[in-house]
Protein backbone atom coordinates (compact mmCIF):
# COMPACT_ATOMS: atom_id res chain seq x y z
CA UNK A 1 0.00 0.00 0.00
CA UNK A 2 1.35 3.35 -0.65
CA UNK A 3 1.47 5.95 2.19
CA UNK A 4 0.68 9.08 2.15
CA UNK A 5 3.45 11.50 4.32
CA UNK A 6 1.99 13.64 6.65
CA UNK A 7 4.81 16.28 6.93
CA UNK A 8 4.75 16.65 2.80
CA UNK A 9 2.89 19.94 2.36
CA UNK A 10 -0.04 19.75 -0.04
CA UNK A 11 0.60 22.01 -3.63
CA UNK A 12 -1.42 24.50 -4.35
CA UNK A 13 -2.25 26.62 -7.27
CA UNK A 14 -4.01 30.13 -7.37
CA UNK A 15 -7.44 30.19 -9.35
CA UNK A 16 -8.78 33.02 -11.05
CA UNK A 17 -10.99 34.20 -8.08
CA UNK A 18 -7.25 34.73 -6.12
CA UNK A 19 -7.98 31.38 -3.90
CA UNK A 20 -5.99 28.66 -3.54
CA UNK A 21 -7.87 25.21 -4.36
CA UNK A 22 -6.31 21.69 -3.73
CA UNK A 23 -4.51 19.76 -6.80
CA UNK A 24 -5.98 16.38 -5.50
CA UNK A 25 -9.50 18.40 -5.16
CA UNK A 26 -9.18 19.51 -9.14
CA UNK A 27 -8.09 15.88 -9.97
CA UNK A 28 -10.67 13.70 -8.37
CA UNK A 29 -13.25 16.15 -9.92
CA UNK A 30 -12.04 15.63 -13.13
CA UNK A 31 -12.40 11.34 -12.72
CA UNK A 32 -15.64 11.98 -11.44
CA UNK A 33 -16.56 13.67 -14.62
CA UNK A 34 -14.84 10.89 -16.99
CA UNK A 35 -16.09 7.96 -15.03
CA UNK A 36 -19.88 9.52 -15.14
CA UNK A 37 -19.38 10.24 -18.90
CA UNK A 38 -18.05 6.60 -19.22
CA UNK A 39 -21.09 5.15 -17.52
CA UNK A 40 -23.38 7.48 -20.11
CA UNK A 41 -21.97 5.51 -22.74
CA UNK A 42 -21.87 2.64 -21.37
CA UNK A 43 -25.76 2.77 -20.29
CA UNK A 44 -26.42 4.54 -23.77
CA UNK A 45 -24.82 1.18 -25.40
CA UNK A 46 -25.98 -1.38 -23.35
CA UNK A 47 -29.57 0.00 -24.07
CA UNK A 48 -28.86 0.01 -28.00
CA UNK A 49 -26.77 -3.31 -28.17
CA UNK A 50 -29.78 -4.86 -25.34
CA UNK A 51 -32.19 -3.42 -27.93
CA UNK A 52 -30.57 -5.29 -31.14
CA UNK A 53 -30.18 -8.50 -29.75
CA UNK A 54 -33.78 -8.67 -28.00
CA UNK A 55 -35.29 -7.75 -31.70
CA UNK A 56 -33.33 -10.25 -33.29
CA UNK A 57 -34.28 -13.09 -31.31
CA UNK A 58 -37.53 -12.15 -29.48
CA UNK A 59 -38.97 -11.32 -32.88
CA UNK A 60 -39.75 -14.62 -34.19
CA UNK A 61 -43.32 -15.64 -32.50
CA UNK A 62 -41.97 -19.28 -31.52
CA UNK A 63 -39.22 -17.57 -29.44
CA UNK A 64 -41.43 -15.32 -28.21
CA UNK A 65 -43.52 -18.21 -26.73
CA UNK A 66 -40.58 -19.68 -25.13
CA UNK A 67 -39.79 -16.82 -23.46
CA UNK A 68 -43.11 -16.45 -21.67
CA UNK A 69 -42.58 -17.81 -17.73
CA UNK A 70 -44.20 -20.75 -17.20
CA UNK A 71 -44.60 -21.61 -13.76
CA UNK A 72 -44.92 -25.14 -12.15
CA UNK A 73 -46.72 -26.36 -8.80
CA UNK A 74 -45.26 -29.55 -7.13
CA UNK A 75 -46.85 -30.44 -4.14
CA UNK A 76 -44.94 -32.33 -1.10
CA UNK A 77 -47.15 -35.36 -0.04
CA UNK A 78 -48.15 -35.34 4.01
CA UNK A 79 -45.46 -37.18 5.89
CA UNK A 80 -45.58 -40.79 6.72
CA UNK A 81 -46.82 -41.45 9.73
CA UNK A 82 -44.78 -42.95 12.94
CA UNK A 83 -44.95 -44.24 16.60
CA UNK A 84 -44.88 -41.92 18.64
CA UNK A 85 -41.65 -42.77 20.53
CA UNK A 86 -40.09 -42.62 17.55
CA UNK A 87 -41.77 -38.97 16.98
CA UNK A 88 -40.27 -37.98 20.57
CA UNK A 89 -37.16 -39.69 20.09
CA UNK A 90 -35.98 -37.78 16.66
CA UNK A 91 -38.86 -35.31 15.54
CA UNK A 92 -39.20 -35.08 12.06
CA UNK A 93 -37.87 -31.79 10.50
CA UNK A 94 -39.94 -29.95 7.34
CA UNK A 95 -39.55 -32.21 4.51
CA UNK A 96 -37.84 -30.63 1.16
CA UNK A 97 -38.29 -30.49 -2.82
CA UNK A 98 -34.86 -31.66 -2.72
CA UNK A 99 -35.73 -34.65 0.01
CA UNK A 100 -38.24 -36.15 -2.43
CA UNK A 101 -35.86 -35.77 -5.78
CA UNK A 102 -33.24 -37.83 -3.64
CA UNK A 103 -35.78 -40.33 -2.17
CA UNK A 104 -35.85 -43.12 -4.03
CA UNK A 105 -39.04 -44.03 -2.32
CA UNK A 106 -41.02 -40.67 -2.89
CA UNK A 107 -44.96 -40.92 -3.28
CA UNK A 108 -44.12 -38.29 -6.59
CA UNK A 109 -40.89 -39.92 -7.32
CA UNK A 110 -42.84 -39.74 -11.24
CA UNK A 111 -42.83 -36.28 -10.72
CA UNK A 112 -39.04 -36.53 -11.28
CA UNK A 113 -38.53 -39.38 -13.44
CA UNK A 114 -41.40 -40.17 -15.21
CA UNK A 115 -41.72 -43.81 -15.90
CA UNK A 116 -44.88 -44.28 -18.32
CA UNK A 117 -44.29 -41.56 -20.87
CA UNK A 118 -41.35 -41.29 -23.34
CA UNK A 119 -39.72 -39.55 -25.94
CA UNK A 120 -40.09 -42.47 -28.90
CA UNK A 121 -39.17 -40.89 -31.90
CA UNK A 122 -40.76 -44.03 -34.02
CA UNK A 123 -44.07 -44.07 -32.45
CA UNK A 124 -44.82 -40.45 -31.35
CA UNK A 125 -47.89 -38.83 -33.33
CA UNK A 126 -47.34 -35.43 -35.59
CA UNK A 127 -48.81 -34.05 -32.75
CA UNK A 128 -45.57 -34.65 -30.54
CA UNK A 129 -43.24 -34.66 -32.89
CA UNK A 130 -40.03 -33.02 -32.41
CA UNK A 131 -41.12 -31.97 -29.28
CA UNK A 132 -38.73 -32.10 -25.67
CA UNK A 133 -40.09 -33.28 -22.69
CA UNK A 134 -37.57 -32.60 -19.78
CA UNK A 135 -37.12 -34.91 -17.84
CA UNK A 136 -38.52 -38.26 -19.43
CA UNK A 137 -36.56 -41.16 -20.63
CA UNK A 138 -35.70 -40.39 -24.61
CA UNK A 139 -35.36 -43.80 -26.76
CA UNK A 140 -33.24 -44.00 -29.64
CA UNK A 141 -34.21 -45.17 -33.03
CA UNK A 142 -34.13 -48.77 -31.62
CA UNK A 143 -36.45 -47.99 -28.98
CA UNK A 144 -33.92 -48.27 -26.42
CA UNK A 145 -32.62 -45.32 -23.49
CA UNK A 146 -30.22 -42.78 -25.04
CA UNK A 147 -26.97 -43.17 -23.01
CA UNK A 148 -24.82 -39.89 -23.56
CA UNK A 149 -24.60 -38.61 -20.18
CA UNK A 150 -22.70 -35.79 -19.49
CA UNK A 151 -21.77 -35.41 -22.69
CA UNK A 152 -21.77 -33.12 -25.85
CA UNK A 153 -22.84 -32.52 -29.42
CA UNK A 154 -20.67 -32.34 -32.39
CA UNK A 155 -21.79 -30.93 -35.53
CA UNK A 156 -19.72 -32.57 -38.12
CA UNK A 157 -19.63 -30.85 -41.73
CA UNK A 158 -18.33 -33.81 -43.59
CA UNK A 159 -21.58 -35.98 -43.07
CA UNK A 160 -23.35 -33.05 -41.91
CA UNK A 161 -24.71 -34.25 -39.22
CA UNK A 162 -24.91 -34.41 -35.27
CA UNK A 163 -23.21 -36.80 -33.02
CA UNK A 164 -23.55 -37.25 -29.03
CA UNK A 165 -21.33 -38.01 -26.93
CA UNK A 166 -21.82 -39.26 -23.40
CA UNK A 167 -21.38 -41.80 -20.86
CA UNK A 168 -22.26 -45.29 -21.54
CA UNK A 169 -24.06 -46.35 -17.97
CA UNK A 170 -26.13 -48.91 -19.17
CA UNK A 171 -24.75 -50.82 -16.01
CA UNK A 172 -25.78 -51.51 -12.13
CA UNK A 173 -25.36 -49.07 -9.70
CA UNK A 174 -23.45 -49.38 -6.60
CA UNK A 175 -21.18 -48.29 -4.15
CA UNK A 176 -17.56 -49.02 -3.66
CA UNK A 177 -17.71 -48.95 -0.39
CA UNK A 178 -19.13 -47.45 2.68
CA UNK A 179 -18.22 -43.98 2.26
CA UNK A 180 -17.81 -44.15 -2.02
CA UNK A 181 -19.90 -42.18 -3.95
CA UNK A 182 -22.97 -44.08 -6.05
CA UNK A 183 -20.64 -45.20 -9.34
CA UNK A 184 -21.36 -47.44 -12.74
CA UNK A 185 -18.67 -49.46 -13.52
CA UNK A 186 -16.96 -48.01 -17.01
CA UNK A 187 -18.88 -49.23 -20.15
CA UNK A 188 -17.34 -46.44 -22.25
CA UNK A 189 -18.61 -43.34 -24.43
CA UNK A 190 -21.42 -43.81 -26.32
CA UNK A 191 -22.49 -41.84 -30.17
CA UNK A 192 -25.62 -41.25 -31.17
CA UNK A 193 -26.35 -39.47 -34.86
CA UNK A 194 -28.55 -37.44 -35.92
CA UNK A 195 -29.98 -34.76 -38.62
CA UNK A 196 -32.36 -33.11 -36.32
CA UNK A 197 -31.47 -33.16 -32.76
CA UNK A 198 -34.71 -35.22 -31.91
CA UNK A 199 -34.34 -38.80 -33.66
CA UNK A 200 -31.10 -40.16 -32.66
CA UNK A 201 -29.09 -43.59 -34.23
CA UNK A 202 -27.25 -45.34 -31.55
CA UNK A 203 -23.58 -45.48 -33.56
CA UNK A 204 -22.77 -47.92 -29.98
CA UNK A 205 -19.33 -47.77 -27.89
CA UNK A 206 -16.62 -45.52 -29.79
CA UNK A 207 -14.55 -45.96 -26.54
CA UNK A 208 -14.77 -48.92 -24.75
CA UNK A 209 -13.57 -49.98 -21.53
CA UNK A 210 -10.50 -51.84 -20.42
CA UNK A 211 -11.80 -55.03 -18.95
CA UNK A 212 -8.42 -56.94 -18.68
CA UNK A 213 -6.02 -54.51 -17.42
CA UNK A 214 -6.43 -53.56 -14.00
CA UNK A 215 -3.82 -50.49 -14.39
CA UNK A 216 -5.29 -48.98 -17.32
CA UNK A 217 -7.17 -45.82 -17.10
CA UNK A 218 -10.24 -47.08 -18.82
CA UNK A 219 -10.28 -50.57 -16.32
CA UNK A 220 -13.87 -50.62 -15.22
CA UNK A 221 -13.23 -50.20 -11.78
CA UNK A 222 -12.24 -46.14 -12.73
CA UNK A 223 -14.33 -43.40 -13.46
CA UNK A 224 -14.65 -41.88 -17.27
CA UNK A 225 -16.72 -38.69 -17.15
CA UNK A 226 -18.29 -35.84 -19.24
CA UNK A 227 -16.10 -36.74 -21.98
CA UNK A 228 -16.25 -34.11 -25.22
CA UNK A 229 -15.48 -33.99 -29.14
CA UNK A 230 -14.17 -32.01 -31.18
CA UNK A 231 -12.67 -31.48 -34.98
CA UNK A 232 -9.25 -30.66 -35.71
CA UNK A 233 -9.39 -28.98 -38.75
CA UNK A 234 -6.00 -29.23 -39.62
CA UNK A 235 -4.73 -32.47 -38.81
CA UNK A 236 -8.63 -33.79 -39.89
CA UNK A 237 -8.27 -35.80 -36.57
CA UNK A 238 -11.63 -35.91 -34.18
CA UNK A 239 -10.34 -35.72 -30.40
CA UNK A 240 -11.99 -36.54 -27.16
CA UNK A 241 -11.09 -35.10 -23.77
CA UNK A 242 -12.53 -36.71 -20.58
CA UNK A 243 -12.31 -36.67 -17.01
CA UNK A 244 -10.41 -39.72 -15.71
CA UNK A 245 -10.22 -40.51 -12.16
CA UNK A 246 -10.49 -43.57 -9.77
CA UNK A 247 -12.72 -44.98 -7.62
CA UNK A 248 -11.85 -42.65 -4.79
CA UNK A 249 -11.55 -39.61 -6.99
CA UNK A 250 -7.86 -38.87 -6.35
CA UNK A 251 -6.29 -39.21 -9.69
CA UNK A 252 -8.12 -36.40 -10.61
CA UNK A 253 -6.72 -36.35 -14.17
CA UNK A 254 -7.78 -35.47 -18.01
CA UNK A 255 -7.79 -38.16 -20.70
CA UNK A 256 -7.16 -37.97 -24.30
CA UNK A 257 -7.99 -40.22 -27.39
CA UNK A 258 -8.02 -39.87 -30.77
CA UNK A 259 -9.86 -41.05 -34.27
CA UNK A 260 -10.16 -40.29 -37.77
CA UNK A 261 -13.68 -40.74 -38.34
CA UNK A 262 -16.35 -39.18 -35.34
CA UNK A 263 -18.32 -42.81 -34.91
CA UNK A 264 -14.93 -44.02 -33.78
CA UNK A 265 -13.04 -45.86 -33.10
CA UNK A 266 -11.26 -43.70 -30.83
CA UNK A 267 -7.63 -45.06 -29.46
CA UNK A 268 -6.94 -44.59 -26.16
CA UNK A 269 -3.82 -41.97 -25.64
CA UNK A 270 -2.78 -41.21 -22.09
CA UNK A 271 -4.19 -39.40 -18.71
CA UNK A 272 -2.54 -36.05 -17.04
CA UNK A 273 -2.87 -33.40 -14.91
CA UNK A 274 -3.17 -30.86 -16.49
CA UNK A 275 -0.59 -28.10 -15.76
CA UNK A 276 0.09 -29.92 -12.73
CA UNK A 277 -3.12 -29.00 -11.15
CA UNK A 278 -5.66 -31.41 -10.00
CA UNK A 279 -9.06 -31.81 -12.65
CA UNK A 280 -12.34 -33.32 -12.10
CA UNK A 281 -15.55 -31.80 -14.14
CA UNK A 282 -14.05 -30.72 -17.16
CA UNK A 283 -15.07 -29.47 -20.83
CA UNK A 284 -13.70 -28.63 -23.74
CA UNK A 285 -14.29 -25.18 -26.17
CA UNK A 286 -13.16 -24.54 -29.92
CA UNK A 287 -13.53 -20.77 -30.60
CA UNK A 288 -14.19 -19.10 -34.13
CA UNK A 289 -10.20 -18.98 -34.61
CA UNK A 290 -10.10 -22.67 -34.00
CA UNK A 291 -7.88 -22.18 -30.86
CA UNK A 292 -9.53 -24.79 -28.71
CA UNK A 293 -9.15 -24.20 -24.62
CA UNK A 294 -10.05 -26.82 -22.02
CA UNK A 295 -11.77 -25.73 -18.34
CA UNK A 296 -11.42 -27.63 -15.50
CA UNK A 297 -12.57 -27.81 -12.15
CA UNK A 298 -9.67 -28.09 -9.52
CA UNK A 299 -7.78 -27.34 -6.25
CA UNK A 300 -10.84 -29.81 -5.05
CA UNK A 301 -12.96 -27.79 -6.92
CA UNK A 302 -12.82 -24.47 -5.24
CA UNK A 303 -11.91 -22.80 -8.46
CA UNK A 304 -11.56 -23.22 -12.16
CA UNK A 305 -8.98 -23.40 -14.36
CA UNK A 306 -8.37 -22.63 -18.37
CA UNK A 307 -5.93 -23.29 -21.28
CA UNK A 308 -5.50 -23.57 -24.45
CA UNK A 309 -4.18 -26.27 -25.97
CA UNK A 310 -1.64 -27.15 -28.70
CA UNK A 311 -2.01 -26.88 -32.55
CA UNK A 312 -3.17 -30.66 -32.37
CA UNK A 313 -5.57 -30.96 -29.23
CA UNK A 314 -3.33 -33.41 -27.72
CA UNK A 315 -2.23 -31.59 -24.45
CA UNK A 316 -2.34 -28.18 -23.44
CA UNK A 317 -0.06 -25.29 -23.08
CA UNK A 318 2.24 -23.60 -20.53
CA UNK A 319 -0.48 -20.95 -20.54
CA UNK A 320 -3.11 -21.56 -17.51
CA UNK A 321 -5.50 -18.62 -15.92
CA UNK A 322 -7.24 -19.56 -12.70
CA UNK A 323 -10.73 -18.02 -12.40
CA UNK A 324 -14.06 -18.19 -10.22
CA UNK A 325 -11.41 -18.36 -7.07
CA UNK A 326 -12.76 -19.69 -4.43
CA UNK A 327 -16.56 -20.04 -5.88
CA UNK A 328 -16.23 -24.13 -5.82
CA UNK A 329 -18.34 -24.09 -9.30
CA UNK A 330 -18.41 -27.43 -11.65
CA UNK A 331 -19.70 -28.84 -14.77
CA UNK A 332 -18.40 -25.56 -16.62
CA UNK A 333 -20.33 -25.53 -20.22
CA UNK A 334 -19.12 -22.36 -22.24
CA UNK A 335 -20.62 -20.75 -25.45
CA UNK A 336 -19.91 -18.01 -27.08
CA UNK A 337 -22.58 -15.35 -28.76
CA UNK A 338 -21.20 -11.73 -30.73
CA UNK A 339 -18.19 -11.70 -29.59
CA UNK A 340 -19.09 -12.45 -25.72
CA UNK A 341 -18.10 -15.72 -23.58
CA UNK A 342 -20.79 -17.17 -21.57
CA UNK A 343 -20.50 -19.95 -19.24
CA UNK A 344 -22.95 -21.63 -17.09
CA UNK A 345 -21.54 -23.82 -14.13
CA UNK A 346 -22.67 -26.01 -10.98
CA UNK A 347 -22.45 -25.86 -7.44
CA UNK A 348 -20.42 -28.89 -5.69
CA UNK A 349 -22.95 -31.00 -4.20
CA UNK A 350 -22.27 -34.49 -5.38
CA UNK A 351 -25.06 -35.88 -7.28
CA UNK A 352 -27.64 -33.87 -5.43
CA UNK A 353 -29.00 -30.60 -7.74
CA UNK A 354 -28.10 -27.17 -6.88
CA UNK A 355 -28.39 -23.45 -8.55
CA UNK A 356 -26.83 -22.54 -11.81
CA UNK A 357 -24.87 -19.47 -12.12
CA UNK A 358 -23.64 -17.87 -15.70
CA UNK A 359 -20.60 -15.45 -16.16
CA UNK A 360 -19.51 -13.61 -19.12
CA UNK A 361 -16.73 -12.47 -20.09
CA UNK A 362 -15.04 -10.42 -22.92
CA UNK A 363 -11.74 -12.71 -23.78
CA UNK A 364 -12.37 -16.55 -22.85
CA UNK A 365 -9.29 -16.34 -20.61
CA UNK A 366 -11.33 -13.74 -18.32
CA UNK A 367 -11.64 -11.89 -16.01
CA UNK A 368 -14.73 -13.73 -15.66
CA UNK A 369 -18.44 -11.41 -14.47
CA UNK A 370 -20.92 -12.80 -12.46
CA UNK A 371 -24.15 -12.89 -14.05
CA UNK A 372 -26.61 -14.32 -11.31
CA UNK A 373 -28.99 -17.53 -12.06
CA UNK A 374 -30.38 -17.86 -15.10
CA UNK A 375 -33.11 -19.73 -14.58
CA UNK A 376 -36.91 -18.67 -15.39
CA UNK A 377 -40.44 -20.55 -14.70
CA UNK A 378 -40.86 -23.42 -12.86
CA UNK A 379 -40.94 -22.75 -9.00
CA UNK A 380 -38.11 -21.52 -6.59
CA UNK A 381 -36.86 -24.70 -5.56
CA UNK A 382 -36.52 -25.83 -8.76
CA UNK A 383 -34.99 -22.13 -10.22
CA UNK A 384 -32.58 -22.57 -7.20
CA UNK A 385 -31.72 -26.55 -8.35
CA UNK A 386 -31.58 -25.96 -11.71
CA UNK A 387 -34.57 -27.45 -12.96
CA UNK A 388 -33.43 -30.56 -10.94
CA UNK A 389 -30.73 -31.19 -13.41
CA UNK A 390 -26.85 -30.32 -13.96
CA UNK A 391 -25.02 -28.31 -16.78
CA UNK A 392 -23.18 -30.41 -19.45
CA UNK A 393 -23.30 -28.61 -22.52
CA UNK A 394 -25.15 -24.98 -24.83
CA UNK A 395 -25.95 -25.81 -27.98
CA UNK A 396 -26.38 -23.02 -30.69
CA UNK A 397 -29.52 -23.47 -32.76
CA UNK A 398 -28.58 -22.37 -36.10
CA UNK A 399 -29.91 -19.66 -38.15
CA UNK A 400 -31.64 -17.99 -34.90
CA UNK A 401 -29.16 -15.46 -33.54
CA UNK A 402 -28.78 -15.46 -29.69
CA UNK A 403 -31.22 -18.97 -29.19
CA UNK A 404 -29.43 -22.09 -27.87
CA UNK A 405 -30.10 -25.32 -26.25
CA UNK A 406 -28.99 -25.72 -22.88
CA UNK A 407 -27.99 -29.66 -22.22
CA UNK A 408 -27.76 -30.97 -18.78
CA UNK A 409 -28.52 -34.32 -16.61
CA UNK A 410 -31.04 -35.05 -14.31
CA UNK A 411 -28.82 -37.70 -12.19
CA UNK A 412 -30.31 -40.45 -10.11
CA UNK A 413 -28.20 -41.57 -7.91
CA UNK A 414 -30.56 -44.61 -6.79
CA UNK A 415 -30.19 -45.83 -10.03
CA UNK A 416 -27.57 -44.15 -12.57
CA UNK A 417 -28.48 -45.69 -16.23
CA UNK A 418 -32.02 -44.36 -15.18
CA UNK A 419 -30.55 -40.66 -15.12
CA UNK A 420 -32.78 -38.04 -17.78
CA UNK A 421 -31.70 -35.34 -20.02
CA UNK A 422 -33.34 -31.77 -19.50
CA UNK A 423 -32.91 -30.20 -22.47
CA UNK A 424 -34.28 -26.08 -22.42
CA UNK A 425 -34.21 -23.42 -24.64
CA UNK A 426 -31.50 -20.67 -23.77
CA UNK A 427 -31.96 -17.22 -24.80
CA UNK A 428 -29.34 -14.51 -25.12
CA UNK A 429 -30.85 -10.88 -25.15
CA UNK A 430 -32.14 -8.02 -23.36
CA UNK A 431 -30.32 -5.74 -21.42
CA UNK A 432 -27.89 -7.20 -17.91
CA UNK A 433 -29.06 -6.35 -14.79
CA UNK A 434 -26.31 -6.33 -12.95
CA UNK A 435 -23.21 -4.16 -12.49
CA UNK A 436 -19.82 -5.58 -13.21
CA UNK A 437 -17.85 -7.38 -10.60
CA UNK A 438 -13.96 -5.80 -12.01
CA UNK A 439 -15.01 -2.78 -14.11
CA UNK A 440 -17.17 0.21 -13.04
CA UNK A 441 -20.51 0.64 -14.77
CA UNK A 442 -22.91 -2.19 -17.01
CA UNK A 443 -21.78 -4.75 -18.99
CA UNK A 444 -22.25 -4.52 -22.75
CA UNK A 445 -23.10 -7.76 -23.14
CA UNK A 446 -27.01 -9.40 -22.76
CA UNK A 447 -29.18 -11.47 -19.91
CA UNK A 448 -28.94 -15.03 -20.41
CA UNK A 449 -32.42 -17.03 -19.40
CA UNK A 450 -32.81 -20.65 -19.14
CA UNK A 451 -36.36 -20.81 -19.63
CA UNK A 452 -38.28 -24.43 -17.87
CA UNK A 453 -40.89 -25.85 -20.53
CA UNK A 454 -42.85 -29.17 -19.68
CA UNK A 455 -42.93 -29.24 -23.50
CA UNK A 456 -41.18 -27.32 -26.32
CA UNK A 457 -39.88 -27.65 -29.62
CA UNK A 458 -37.41 -25.98 -31.93
CA UNK A 459 -39.00 -23.16 -34.29
CA UNK A 460 -40.11 -24.47 -37.78
CA UNK A 461 -37.67 -23.25 -39.85
CA UNK A 462 -34.51 -23.76 -38.09
CA UNK A 463 -32.30 -25.20 -40.41
CA UNK A 464 -29.71 -28.31 -38.41
CA UNK A 465 -27.16 -28.45 -41.46
CA UNK A 466 -25.45 -25.03 -40.76
CA UNK A 467 -22.28 -24.56 -38.88
CA UNK A 468 -22.87 -24.01 -35.02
Amino acid sequence: MRMRNKYRKPTTFRCNAGSRCSTSAVVWSLVGCFFMFQLYTLVRQKDRLGGEIQFRVSNHPQFHELEQVEEENIQIPPPRKRSPRAAKRKPRRPTTLIDEFLDENSQIRHVFFPQKLAIDPMKDTANDSYYFYPGRIWLDTDGNPIQAHGGGILFDEKSRTYYWYGEYKDGPTYHAHKRGVARVDIIGVGCYSSNDLWKWKNEGLVLAAEKANETHDLHKSNVLERPKVIYNDHTGKYVMWMHIDDVNYTKASVGVAISDYPTGPFDYLYSKRPHEFDSRDMTIFKDDDGVAYLIYSSDDNSELHIGPLTEDYLDVTNTVRRILVGQHREAPALFKHEGTYYMITSGCTGWAPNEALGHAAESVMGPWEFMGNPCAGGNKVSRLTTFFAQSTSVLPVPGFTGSFIFMADRWNPADLRDSRYVWLPLIVGGPADRPLDYNFGFPLWSRVSIYWHRKWKLPQGWSGWKRI
